[in-house]
């Protein structure tokens, strides 16, 4: 049976595309910190808003989709004076407001000017999955009038990039099941340190292209391949195997002292700068050994440096 992935956005009166499982911790979590928590959640058209605004439905948040932009400052005075009714809002922010940059920094600033820093979340995908998506359900992009989706996909991330930069997490869900689309968000929902900037590791697959988050992309493709000896093959880079074969060969360690000391210097500049998340790529061919292998020992030493929150994740895992 082949696991559902995240799909265009269907109409506004369409079953929920996703699984509605609840997961009460995260909701517990939330709560917990007292004061509201306003998620503002972006993206590009097709890349999952919908599926990604029924599971804060399913957490118990309130979610507002396409609000009319001169209506978002009477929203956010809304959420601060009445903070138990609106103890967890979702604010879906796109182009179809118009000026998507322009509502997005009404919203931010009514909310900061108010004591709410919301966290931003922003959905995207490759053009290809999206212009994917929009032929499978047929649905026409919002930009599309006059001109061809790819195009319509090039100007919306033009006029989305700015939120995106400032966002505090960004998914990309060109190959994402919908399960982990709903692990992923709940793993972040309340992740917010204002002081401190998180840093996700991202093993891929070069063959599966680029992780579109990426920030920083390191390639591990020089070292010896696993996948060529015959009783490492089936094992992933988490194996203490695998993860011994791949450390043992030369050039790896230093190569691991190079990335870790570009880290040490890169991390507070980039926090320096304002940046919330820094996105660090580490890739091989199949994303399944070297690259993993990499991902985990980064992560490890920058946890053991105390030096910033730390996220893994292995895209190519969930592959067969």
């Amino acid at each position: 049976m082949t696991e559902q992935t995240v799909d265009a956005e269907p109409a506004a009166d369409a079953e929920p595309a996703a699984d509605t499982e609840r997961t009460p911790d995260a909701v517990t979590e939330v709560d917990a910190e007292g004061g509201p928590h306003v998620v503002l959640l972006s993206g590009l058209s097709g890349g999952g808003k919908t599926a990604a605004a029924k599971l804060f439905e399913d957490l118990a948040y309130t979610v507002v989709d396409n609000l009319p932009s001169e209506l978002l400052p009477d929203l956010a005075e809304l959420v601060v004076q009445d903070p138990v009714r609106f103890a967890r809002v979702a604010i879906v922010l796109d182009v179809r407001a118009g000026d998507a940059e322009t509502a997005y920094r009404a919203m931010r600033g009514a909310l900061e000017g108010r004591g709410v820093r919301p966290q931003v979340f922003f959905l995207e995908a490759s053009d290809e999955a999206l212009i994917r998506r929009f032929s499978e359900t047929r649905h026409r992009h919002p930009l599309a009038i006059g001109r061809s989706t790819q195009a319509a996909i090039e100007l919306e991330r033009r006029l989305l990039d700015p939120i995106r930069a400032e966002s505090d997490v960004v998914l990309d869900t060109t190959d994402l099941p919908l399960r982990e689309l709903r692990e992923r968000l709940f793993a972040r929902i309340g992740d917010l340190q204002p002081d401190r900037m998180t840093v996700q590791m991202i093993s891929f697959g070069y063959k599966f292209g680029i992780p579109l988050e990426a920030d920083l992309v390191f390639d591990t493709r020089f070292i010896e391949n696993p996948y060529y000896v015959p009783e490492l093959r089936e094992f992933s880079g988490l194996t203490e195997q695998v993860r011994d074969f791949v450390l043992a060969k030369p050039g790896a360690a230093e190569y691991l002292d190079h990335i870790d000391r570009l880290l040490e210097f890169s991390i507070p500049a980039f926090a320096a700068e304002g940046k919330s998340r820094l996105t660090v790529a580490i890739g091989c061919t199949g994303g399944r050994h070297r690259s993993i292998v990499f991902a985990e020992e980064l992560a490890r030493r920058l946890r053991e440096s105390g030096r910033e929150p730390v996220e893994v994740f292995h895209r190519e895992l969930e592959r067969k």
